[in-house]
């Protein structure tokens, strides 16, 4: 069986279809009469429309999922799990599915849309186990013939505002959590790519998931709004850019919600003098440029400790035979940039290594940052205006890029590009690098490439940022660790997915009981005595 994400009930003429709400387990286009056109990133043509929320449609949305949630709430831990488990077991089926509708609608590669869902089925795993992290906690004979315990209960309606660049790992990240916990879900996707939510809403119904626990509701800032806002939501689950996030943090929790918000990110890769170049050659490239770099844990800059090649090395040249003289960052950059030659910017549905961005604006916006460089004096290496690509001549393109000596005034090195753009700053020492990362705006991930395990083990000390990976260019927690960073990467303090995801979900109660036995003595009003 295949499922569409698209309902055709509401389409008319000859616009492209509606990708519609889905609403007390089936699909609506709701009273709104605004669309947003959605786009294939690789043709550069408006596929399908998606309806944007208005305050009767976030309504609609919330009352079914506030109806939904006493029923769900009620059922047994087990027959939760148990559904859980079986979307699991339709989604690794259909993965394949998803991933087609992804790579229409962000213009990844189907290789990045697959590894997105699996990262993202790892929760839904997690989440098929929850039993064991909700358990309370007991003591006994706290006082004469009293024992205290605690329990972990579901929010309610919680809200999720997913980003278009992961539009099912993200999601993921939190709902399977939600709703095994007993909660009912209104997430609310990105109106870039919106198939996704709905046709992931379609599986948890095959699997079982009864109508209203999970729903979706499309639009722009009013739909969030109205989510920040609603008295029926408990909780809101973000992740986005760092303005953002901050608005929904201070929006929501003046509303009296609970809020993890994630942000942006600029994430560092420090390079010191022994590392293995070959290796942080590799890594630069996959974490600068897979998805097209439209990932908050893509590494944007790479930190070279800088200095007189080692003994014996040299950058290499096309023939593998090393070039005399240079240091360390020019070797890298020569190996980085013959890598680059062999990427083949494409259409992600043929045999490339990097499709599109998602939209022409934001092409056209990551693509003013090379400009910037320019004009601040830094060192193009490889520019990707104007690439030659496998697709059609009017997608969204802009090839992988490379700057050298970035000054740390720059734009490019202080904002977050969120495109394929890898810039490269030099600095004298390992503590030079380390307070460059720690005085940062943001804190969300970051790296060190050494073969110095005493090195390693103080990066990860001093530096302060929330995922740390060592020799490991994208250190993206498995489900059973908790996703998030510091600083202006993330507002609240609970982060996502892991323990910290099943504690925000969930709301302890403690309970204090006595059981009267025969030689009870008659009424005591007075506190309970040793």
């Amino acid at each position: 069986m295949t499922i569409t994400a698209a309902a055709s009930a509401t389409d008319t003429g000859g616009d492209p279809p509606l990708v519609p709400h889905w609403i007390g387990g089936a699909a609506v286009a709701g009273s709104s009469t605004r669309t947003a056109e959605v786009f294939d990133p690789a043709l550069g043509v408006a596929t399908k429309r998606v309806p944007l929320a208005d305050a009767a449609d976030a309504d609609a949305a919330v009352a079914a999922a506030k109806a939904a949630y006493s029923a769900w709430r009620d059922l047994s831990l087990a027959r939760r799990q148990a559904i859980m488990f079986r979307f699991r077991e339709l989604l690794e089926a259909r993965k394949g599915e998803l991933a087609e509708i992804i790579t229409s609608e962000h213009g990844k590669v189907l290789s990045d849309a697959l590894g997105e869902i699996s990262r993202g089925q790892e929760v839904v795993e997690f989440a098929t186990g929850l039993a064991h992290h909700l358990k309370g906690e007991y003591s006994e004979q706290v006082s004469s013939g009293v024992d205290v315990y605690s329990l972990r209960q579901p929010l309610g309606v919680v809200g999720i505002i997913s980003p278009f660049n992961f539009p099912a790992m993200v999601p993921m990240w939190f709902f399977p959590i939600a709703i095994a916990a007993g909660n009912a879900v209104v997430l609310k996707p990105s109106e870039k790519d919106p198939s996704a939510a709905v046709w992931i809403a379609r599986l948890l119904q095959e699997a079982g998931l009864p109508d209203g626990v999970f729903t979706v509701l499309h639009g722009d800032k009013a739909a969030v709004d109205a989510l920040l806002t609603h008295p029926d939501v408990r909780s809101i689950s973000f992740v986005g850019s760092t303005p953002i996030a901050q608005y929904i943090y201070e929006t929501a929790a003046q509303h009296g919600k609970r809020v993890q918000a994630l942000g942006g990110a600029k994430n560092h890769m420090l390079v010191l003098p022994d590392a293995d170049l070959d290796l942080v050659a590799d890594s630069a490239v996959n974490a600068g440029f897979g998805s097209a770099g439209e990932r908050c844990m893509a590494i944007s800059v790479v930190v070279a400790v800088d200095g007189p090649l080692p003994a014996g090395s040299g950058a290499a040249r096309s023939d593998g035979t090393a070039e005399p003289g240079g240091t360390v960052a020019d070797a890298l950059i020569a190996k980085v940039r013959e890598r680059m030659a062999g990427l083949t910017v494409g259409d992600g549905r043929r045999s490339c290594d990097m499709g599109p961005l998602v939209t022409e604006a934001h092409r056209d916006e990551v693509a003013s940052y090379i400009a910037i460089a320019e004009e601040d004096g830094a060192e193009v290496v490889v520019d990707g205006r104007g690439v030659e690509v496998d697709g059609d001549p009017n997608g969204f393109w802009l090839g992988p890029t490379l700057i050298d000596r970035v000054p740390t005034s720059s734009r490019v090195y202080t904002e977050e590009i969120f495109g394929p753009v890898l810039a490269v700053v030099r600095v004298a020492s390992y503590e030079e690098g380390v307070a460059l990362i720690n005085t940062g705006a943001f804190g969300n991930g970051t790296a060190i490439f050494t073969n110095d395990g005493g090195a390693a083990r103080r990066f990860q000390h001093e530096v302060e940022v929330g995922m740390i990976g060592i020799n490991v260019p994208i250190p993206v927690p498995v489900a059973t660790f908790s996703f998030g960073g510091w600083r202006q990467s993330l507002f609240g303090d609970t982060k996502a997915h892991g323990a910290e995801g099943v504690r925000f979900f969930t709301q302890q109660k403690a309970v204090t009981a006595r059981w009267l036995d025969p030689s009870h003595g008659g009424v005591d009003l007075g506190f309970p005595r040793t």
